[in-house]
């Protein structure tokens, strides 16, 4: 399959200017092309990578942790991944976690090594690892989990973590107390004294943490070995990346747009900016180097765990959604709950993101159905609002004024191209594309990589 990069991509590819010389707009490298969720993840974003990854020299992870799950299925063969970049199935590809990842050692060689008994080869040498990179600790998984129940009795409710230790490793970023890869792999005395003394941070916090601190330094010891070949500056490799030969780098995202910290349903939300200045600062790049932004939306929604879902069904509807579409969460299990698709919310995104095309995905699920309703705009006291509310509490109220569509009734899931959907379903997917105001470049109707119609 022939897919379409930016003809600038491979223009001005000039190695950097010399000290003194000013470089212009024009000459600004490679660029990037970011692949971000529009709704609240899960959207099949694993399934663009592969496709975009199938030609892609570089493949990036630039924020989030193992909280993240990307499906891919390749000759039908199903690899999760939470970590790894869904790129490192291409052989012929680099896959990069950067300095924006949060890394749990334990984590990232079990994931490698399940996914290797798959079928996944030499995976460990295509892998590069930032050394800015902070780490997730075991500690922090369990904090994680007691923070939880702290917030359920406190409140009533959690927040419904994935209890991968993800907030609690940006908060030890955040406070300036965290550990990175690069002390990891540096003086393991001053690690180990670092490492105490975060933990005894926490026990002070937290009673009931207990730590076998020893145990701990003594596997983390015998990790550093095994990951100290896959670790290079990541700023200074991205930096050669952009201004050496022609290359098609590739920035997957994780987690969506409505989990982001500043811009999502916050506090429901992830601990990362996973919208497009996340791969910048996740990365080391400059934003004259992002090139396409592709925004991945599913053709319905659907939202792991707690929070305002305005197009919510808890109905029929919800359950048939979720049953067609085997609605699990991939990292945690949990079933995701489901409803109609919301362009406010995906309008929304494409404000913060500034998507250059669309990728929708799970057309096919929707197959069944007599009807089907497009939410189009909140209304609050009987207005409409053209903005995305901020505080929870106005979201759980809103009103969602819908458009209604005829189902097309008719199985999309053999269709290869365009022509190959029924006139009702393209009508749908057109309005979708006329709302946003974005193209949409692909349209998902199964599993494999095989089941990604492209548009242009």
């Amino acid at each position: 399959m022939s897919l379409s990069w930016s003809a600038k991509d491979h223009k001005n590819m000039n190695q950097p200017a010399a000290t003194g010389q000013k470089r212009s707009r024009n000459d600004a490298g490679n660029k990037v092309t970011v692949v971000l969720g529009a709704q609240w993840g899960d959207e099949g974003k694993g399934k663009v990578v592969d496709l975009l990854a199938t030609e892609a020299d570089i493949v990036c992870r630039c924020q989030g942790g193992n909280n993240a799950g990307h499906t891919v299925v390749v000759d039908g063969k199903e690899y999760d991944f939470h970590l790894l970049p869904s790129g490192i199935i291409n052989p012929k590809s680099t896959s990069l976690i950067g300095n924006g990842v949060v890394i749990h050692l334990p984590g990232l060689f079990e994931e490698g090594d399940k996914n290797e008994k798959k079928g996944l080869k030499g995976w460990e040498k295509r892998l590069i690892v930032s050394d800015r990179a902070h780490l997730v600790f075991d500690f922090h998984q369990v904090v994680d989990d007691l923070q939880e129940t702290e917030r359920q009795a406190q409140e009533g409710k959690t927040i419904g973590t994935t209890k991968k230790g993800i907030g609690p490793a940006y908060s030890s970023k955040a406070s300036r107390t965290g550990l990175r890869v690069c002390d990891l792999l540096g003086d393991f005395k001053d690690f180990s004294t670092r490492f105490k003394n975060l933990v005894r941070q926490y026990q002070s916090m937290y009673p009931s943490l207990t730590v076998d601190v020893e145990d701990q330094l003594k596997k983390l010891k015998e990790y550093a070995e095994r990951l100290r070949p896959m670790v290079r500056d990541g700023v200074y490799y991205m930096y050669e990346a952009l201004h050496g030969s022609p290359k098609k780098i590739l920035v997957e995202g994780a987690n969506a747009a409505l989990l982001d910290i500043d811009f999502g349903t916050y506090p429901f939300v992830t601990s990362s900016n996973c919208t497009v200045g996340g791969a910048c600062t996740g990365l080391g790049i400059p934003p004259l180097n992002i090139g396409d932004v592709f925004g991945v939306s599913k053709a319905y929604t659907t939202r792991v765990g707690i929070g305002a879902f305005p197009t919510e069904q808890l109905n029929a509807v919800g359950e048939l959604l979720q049953t067609r579409g085997h609605e699990v969460g991939v990292t945690t299990g949990r079933k995701r709950r489901c409803g109609w698709l919301d362009l406010v919310i995906v309008r929304y995104a494409h404000m913060i993101n500034g998507f250059t095309a669309i990728a929708l995905t799970k057309l096919d699920i929707l197959d069944v159905l007599d009807e089907i309703k497009v939410g189009v705009a909140y209304k609050l006291n009987g207005k409409r609002i053209p903005h995305f509310p901020a505080n929870m509490d106005v979201l759980q109220k809103v009103e969602v004024e819908y458009e209604t569509f005829p189902g097309w009734k008719t199985d999309t899931s053999a269709a290869r191209k365009w022509n190959d959907l029924p006139a009702k379903a393209q009508n749908y997917i057109r309005f979708i594309e006329n709302h946003i105001g974005v193209p949409i470049k692909w349209v998902g109707v199964g599993k494999s990589r095989e089941c990604m119609i492209q548009m242009f």
